[in-house]
Formats: structure tokens, sequence, C-alpha cells
């Protein structure tokens, strides 16, 4: 019989992609500036080509980044067009929610309007806050919905969605007139998004902290019920 002891297993070490280091530290700050640079250099090249224009090797290239450390920080470039537009969606989807949670006890049309006035509030933040996101929403969200573009589709069905609910609300205390659901709410986010566009284009439209006020009127006095 072998007198020889059995080896013992080494420790299981993690896959390339695990990140040591505890959060705040060194190596936590250099991911998040790693990570951040691989952002900024994709919206640029986003905002210049399109999504679907550019490549994971164009976006490493102009962030300095070596290519296989991209997949440290996302699974793949609809992972990182998800990040990009996670602000804005987590931003308009509380400020849709609140606003629809307003019209379902508003009885008159000055809570009516303290209800819109809430997402005029979030758009123009969005704007001011992130206003490289709204041109990449705005660029992109008329395409197909697939591959990387698909978030930016996700944010476009789900504005859709939320503001078809809100007018159904709407509807529901004979606010609005009988008219169809869809038909207004999608005539207000097209106007919306027109108007932000020329914003971001430094049209002269006036002073843009005014507009959502001023659209608000002009939509919800078109059609909002009469006495």
């Amino acid at each position: 019989m072998s007198s020889r002891q059995p080896k013992k297993r080494r420790p299981r070490v993690g896959p390339p992609t695990e990140r040591p280091g505890q959060p705040g530290g060194k190596r936590d700050v250099n991911r998040q500036k790693k990570a951040q640079a691989l952002k900024d250099a994709a919206m640029a090249l986003f905002l210049e080509r399109g999504i679907e224009g550019v490549s994971i090797d164009d976006i490493t290239r102009d962030a300095g980044v070596a290519k296989g450390s991209f997949y440290r920080y996302f699974r793949d470039k609809t992972a990182l067009v998800d990040g990009l537009m996670h602000p804005a969606r987590t931003q308009m989807e509380s400020a849709l929610q609140t606003c629809g949670r307003a019209l379902e006890s508003a009885a008159d049309r000055e809570a009516m309007f303290r209800a819109y006035r809430g997402v005029g509030a979030a758009v123009v933040t969005l704007v001011l806050e992130w206003p490289d996101v709204a041109r990449l929403y705005l660029q992109e969200s008329r395409g197909p919905g697939v591959g990387a573009r698909a978030p930016v589709r996700t944010l476009t069905e789900l504005i859709s969605r939320y503001a078809i609910e809100i007018t159904e609300k709407a509807h529901a205390h004979k606010l609005f007139r009988p008219i169809h659901p869809a038909v207004s709410a999608l005539a207000v986010v097209g106007a919306s998004e027109r108007l932000l566009q020329a914003v971001l284009s430094e049209e002269d439209v006036g002073n843009p902290l005014e507009i959502t006020e001023t659209l608000t009127t002009i939509v919800l006095d078109g059609i909002r019920a009469r006495p």
C-alpha cells in the first residue's frame, strides 16, 4: 500500500470577472473610473454614429481600456446602453407613477394641471442633468427595438404605456373629451419629444423653463371636457 497522503484541494479561485476589494477602496474607485470612461466614450460615439454603428472595439479604443477588460464591467453592448439609460428611465417612471396617482383623485382642472406639471418638472430635470441621455433617446427611440438599441425602445414603450394609463384615469373622472386615450396620450408624447429636441438643438423656442407649462396649458385646454 502506498503511504502517500492524498493531496489537499486548493481553495477554488473565482472567475476573472470577480472584483475583489472593499467598496470605496482603491480598486473599487479604479473600477468606477474605468466603467465611467467606457460610458463616456460610448455616449460620444453613439451620438456621432448611432448605437448600431459603434463596436465594442471602438468604445474600448476611445476609452483607453483593453477590450478584455470591457467584460469586467458590462456583459455586452446592450448592458452598456441599459446603464446609460437607467437614470432617465428611473426618473421618468417615478414621475409618471406619481402623476397617475394624483389623477386618481383629481376632481377639477387645477388638480389635473398639478398632476401633469410633475411630469413636466421631471422632463426639465432630465434635460438639465443628463442632456446627452435625452439626445440619445430622441435619436434612437424610433429605431427597431433589437440588439443594443433595445433599452432605448424599452423606455419609449414605458413612456407610451404610462401616458395612455394616465389619460385613461383622466377620462374616468370625465376631465377629458371622449377622444380615444391612446390618440390624445401619444399626441402629447410626440409634441413633448419634438419640443425637447428643439431645446437640445438650441432652436428659438423661448425660455426652455416655460415650455412645459405652456405645452401643458395648450394640450389640456384642448382636450379637457367642457363644463
